[in-house]
Parts: C-alpha cells; sequence; structure tokens
C-alpha cells in the first residue's frame, strides 16, 4: 500500500518542479529586463535555478525512509502489511491485548506451593505431586510434572474421576485432589493463604500423603517474562494498555496486577470484542490491538492498527497489519517507537530539502550578486 507521507512528498515535488521552472523564467527576465544584464549572464543564473531547485531531495526523503524502516523491521521480526497502518500507528494512544497466548503463554505453571506438614519441603510436594500427574493428560497435570525439579516413578496409578489422581511414590500413599475431594473426606481448609490464591482466581489441588494434608500447590496460566517490560515501555510512551480477555475478573484482575495494566476488560464473548474495540475508539482515543486468535480477528480488523502475534491462527494474521513473528510483546513497543522515529525521520528530510531550497534558490537567482 502506498504512504500517505509519500504521497504528500510527491505534491510537494510536484509544485517545487513548478517552482524551479517558474523561477528560472523570472530570473531570466529580471536580469534581462529590468537590470540590462546580458542573456547569456540571466541564462546562466535560470540554470543554476533549476539546477538546484531539482526535486529529487524531497522525492527520495520519504521512499529511503520507508525502505530502511521496512529492512530495520523485517530483520528484527516485524511484518508490514499496510504502510497506512503503520504510520497511523505512531497516533496511538491506547493498545488492547488478548490475554491468553500473547501476554501469557496459555500454559498453566506453579505460581504457589503451600507446605501444611513440617516433615516436607516445598520441593518434595511438588515432586510427589508430578510423580503422579506424570500418567495424566491434563493440562494442570502437565504444569505441575514441566515445574518439577525430580520427577519419581509411580506405581498403581489410579485416576479419581473428576477430582484427581493417586498412586504409589517411594512406598507412600499420594493423592493429588481438587478442593472438593478434601472437603468430602471431612478435611478442614482453613487456611487463609488458600483463599488468597483461590481469590486470585488461581487453580489449587491439594497433596495427600498417606491420607493426610502435606501441602496444596497453585497454577495460573504463565505470564510472558517479556510481558512487564513491554507494557512499562508502551506507558513510557504515553500509551493506555488494556487487556480484553474472556476469563473470569479475578484471573484477569491477577495478571493485570502482575503486569501493571491500566485497564482490565474481562469476561467478554468472542463476538463481543470487536464492539468493545469500537466502544474504546469512542473515548476519543486510536487503538491498536494484539491478539493472536480467532476471536481477535474482528477486533483486529475494528482497531485502528492490527497486531498479530505470529504463533496465532491464520485468520488473525491475515486479519492485522502488522505481525510479529516472536511472538513477543516487546515488539509491539517495538513497532510503535519504529512507527514514531520513521515518522520523525521523514519529517527531518523533508524539513532539510525544503529549508535547503528556500535558502538556495534566491541565491542560485543571484539576490546576492549586489554584494
Amino acid at each position: 500500500s502506498k504512504s500517505k507521507t509519500q504521497d504528500l512528498a510527491n505534491n510537494a515535488a510536484r509544485w517545487l518542479t513548478f517552482i524551479a521552472l517558474g523561477g528560472g523564467l523570472v530570473t531570466v527576465l529580471f536580469w534581462t529586463l529590468l537590470t540590462g544584464q546580458d542573456f547569456a549572464f540571466a541564462m546562466e543564473r535560470a540554470v543554476t535555478v533549476m539546477v538546484i531547485a531539482c526535486p529529487h531531495a524531497l522525492g527520495l526523503a520519504v521512499p529511503l525512509v520507508v525502505a530502511r524502516s521496512t529492512a530495520i523491521a523485517a530483520s528484527n521480526g516485524l511484518l508490514i502489511r499496510d504502510r497506512t497502518a503503520f504510520e497511523e500507528a505512531r497516533n496511538t494512544e491506547a493498545i488492547i491485548f488478548d490475554k491468553t497466548g500473547t501476554l501469557t503463554k496459555g500454559e498453566f505453571g506453579i505460581t504457589d506451593t503451600l507446605v501444611f506438614d513440617e516433615a516436607f519441603g516445598a520441593r518434595d510436594i511438588v515432586s510427589y505431586a508430578a510423580a503422579v500427574e506424570m500418567q495424566s493428560e491434563h493440562p494442570i497435570a502437565k504444569g505441575i510434572v514441566n515445574d518439577a525439579e525430580d520427577i519419581w516413578t509411580v506405581d498403581h496409578f489410579r485416576a479419581i474421576a473428576g477430582k484427581g489422581a493417586e498412586g504409589k511414590v517411594k512406598d507412600r500413599d499420594v493423592k493429588v485432589v481438587s478442593p472438593g475431594f478434601v472437603r468430602s473426606r471431612g478435611i478442614s481448609i482453613d487456611d487463609p493463604r488458600f483463599e488468597e490464591l483461590s481469590a486470585q482466581g488461581k487453580t489449587v489441588v491439594f497433596v495427600l500423603i498417606d491420607d493426610e494434608l502435606a501441602g496444596a500447590i497453585a497454577l495460573a496460566d504463565i505470564i510472558r517474562p517479556e510481558s512487564r517490560q513491554a507494557i512499562a515501555d508502551l506507558q513510557a510512551m504515553g500509551i493506555r494498555c488494556i487487556m480484553l480477555t474472556g476469563d473470569n475478573q479475578q484471573v484477569a484482575s491477577w495478571v493485570g496486577e502482575e503486569i501493571g495494566l491500566d485497564e482490565v476488560i474481562a469476561e467478554v464473548l468472542p463476538q463481543q470484542k470487536a464492539d468493545t474495540v469500537k466502544e474504546i475508539q469512542s473515548r476519543g482515543l486510536i487503538v491498536a490491538m494484539t491478539g493472536d486468535g480467532v476471536n481477535d480477528a474482528p477486533a483486529l480488523a475494528q482497531a485502528n492498527v492490527g497486531i498479530a502475534v505470529g504463533a496465532g491462527t491464520d485468520v488473525a494474521i491475515e486479519t492485522a497489519d502488522i505481525i510479529l513473528v516472536r511472538s513477543d510483546p516487546g515488539d509491539v513497543a517495538a513497532i510503535l517507537g519504529l512507527a514514531r522515529a520513521t515518522y520523525g525521520k521523514m519529517i527531518q528530510n523533508l524539513a532539510w530539502a525544503t529549508g535547503y531550497n528556500a535558502f538556495a534558490i534566491p541565491a542560485a537567482a543571484g539576490v546576492f550578486f549586489p554584494w
């Protein structure tokens, strides 16, 4: 797509061509008719005016910057599909992030380990749980296994339908179960830490060793390590950072607090995302949207600038104006910074070209001749 700034430069170059030809004609007439100089002298001044006014500087001011910025972006994993949207990105006042897969990895990971029996350490609790969960395909089970430092073997593994799993680990009977299973056994859970973790929207599983409550493990969608810095960089640029998610308010609020978002909008149905973007635009803000899923495509299309993370779905990538190949939220700040720098360099080039001509054309015409 063609750059709007390129159209501006082309118009300026067109007018400068008229100025060059007109200036040359006026120069010839001035020196021959008003000062009495010979025609050779007047023609020399006129040719100098037209050579000086040749609009190549204006013509190149924008294309060179466009080519360079596109190359810089591509080499850093930022693919620009729409030049106009890229230029619009410099005016972004608010950016909306999808949560799962964009600010978070979309994978469960251990955030907290509670120890109720001092005979065991936090590492032991996780290892016993991981040994049992090795046999399970559940996302929570995978999260525990991935974060365990030690993986032990399990015998007599058995799934407890809808409640968890159990097995023999180091000759101990180990159960990894839900809070509901613990309560059904008449075991009291009055630890305030459990209530606090639940209030944050985290998933908590309990570890029973020989039918005694040994500990608990809290898991949540893993926040990308780059997310905090990305949000801080965007806020330093004066951009409001908003998260839009279908998750419940507790989970969304916890993620928002962890990474320092300005606003969290939760429990939004997929078909409502584009309407939410429209509502934010109605506040008078120029909005960029970042997402990776099929559900994000309408919102990406509605936003002033749509940014898709490269690990996302094909439909999200096809709808977006800019694609982040690395799926790194830090690249959002990079592309907006590049958009601002690109525009600044275009204006700088145009200012130099215009300023040069404003001084050089009169000089070429001979205004300093008397001195």
